[in-house]
């Protein structure tokens, strides 16, 4: 298992290279299968909840029952931390993932070895403005490691992939890091949208993509299920240590901000999305984004059939 799926990225790199040189006309596509694969990885249904004041030290504690971050991480990686960073609002307003959060699990993926981490986001709102007041570069700066960066999104560094599981989306142009990457971490935060109704780990994935995203609105639950079975997270990690409770996704009110110290990680990424969705009194199958995931195949949907652990 593992060897075909190390084998079906090598020939997508393959097919990424021949076309950014110009040798090959059409975009590269990366056959995966990872929903069928990771099936039988006993991981794929844990949930692990943990909830404490002390955010830094709450990021390794909650990932112990998934195995801990040297099963995703290996020496030598390169790897994508992907939080949200979109918005021009500070932590407390809880429209971005929580910097503290995003520090300590940047200095676990160091740990473990990785080659270069990268913790990008393409913003909604202006992109000076809304890293410099999400307070991540400042937090990953004081890590002190070159290992680590914090750029701005860069269209030029888009890439068009084919979706072949499709049903809305059957091509678009993702960044490239976060397609070739050996490791990616999904780090949401768990917030209201007025859209979408909540935004979770499956709707993170529209901060790497290029092109005009407002466009996937038309059916957004069915196209970020699509979007998600391309760019597969090795795990996610919900940041519910404050939630937006209304007038997502910008906020801007304290008001609307409930604190709950919890961390949601799970490498299922619908059943992380169905257990935060309870922490807004909803119930999983009221979010379409969700529904839509499971439909594909993502993960699972039924918190019955999920086993959680409370750190």
């Amino acid at each position: 298992m593992a060897r075909r799926m190390r084998t079906n990225r090598r020939q997508f790199l393959e097919q990424v290279a021949a076309w950014s040189a110009g040798v090959a006309a059409s975009a590269p596509v990366f056959r995966i299968a990872h929903a069928e694969e990771d099936a039988a990885d006993t991981a794929r249904s844990l949930i692990a909840v943990a909830k404490g004041k002390d955010y830094e030290g709450l990021v390794a504690k909650v990932l112990e029952p998934l195995g801990g971050i040297g099963k995703f991480v290996k020496k030598g990686d390169k790897v994508i931390v992907k939080p949200n960073m979109a918005w021009d609002r500070r932590p407390e307003q809880a429209a971005n993932t929580h910097p503290d959060v995003v520090k300590a699990l940047v200095k676990l993926v160091l740990d473990a070895g990785a080659k270069e981490v990268q913790v990008v986001d393409r913003t909604c709102a202006d992109r000076r403005r809304s890293y410099r007041n999400s307070g991540i570069p400042k937090a990953i700066e004081s890590i002190g490691d070159k290992r680590v960066t914090c750029p701005y999104f860069d269209e030029r560094k888009v890439v068009p992939v084919k979706i072949e599981k499709g049903k809305v989306i059957q091509e678009w142009e993702l960044y490239r890091d976060a397609v070739e990457a050996d490791c990616y971490i999904n780090v949401p935060i768990a917030k209201n949208h007025a859209i979408a109704r909540l935004t979770l780990g499956l709707k993170n994935i529209m901060g790497v993509m290029g092109g005009d995203r407002g466009k996937i609105h038309r059916q957004l639950a069915e196209s970020l299920a699509d979007l998600n079975s391309v760019i597969v997270s090795k795990f996610t990690l919900i940041d519910a240590t404050r939630i937006l409770l209304r007038r997502g996704p910008q906020g801007g009110n304290l008001d609307d901000v409930k604190v709950l110290d919890t961390l949601i990680a799970s490498t299922d990424m619908v059943a992380a999305d169905a257990y935060a969705t309870t922490l807004f009194d909803l119930k999983p199958e009221e979010i379409r984004s969700t529904v839509a995931g499971y439909e594909m195949g993502l993960g699972e949907i039924n918190l019955d059939k999920v086993k959680i652990v409370n750190v």
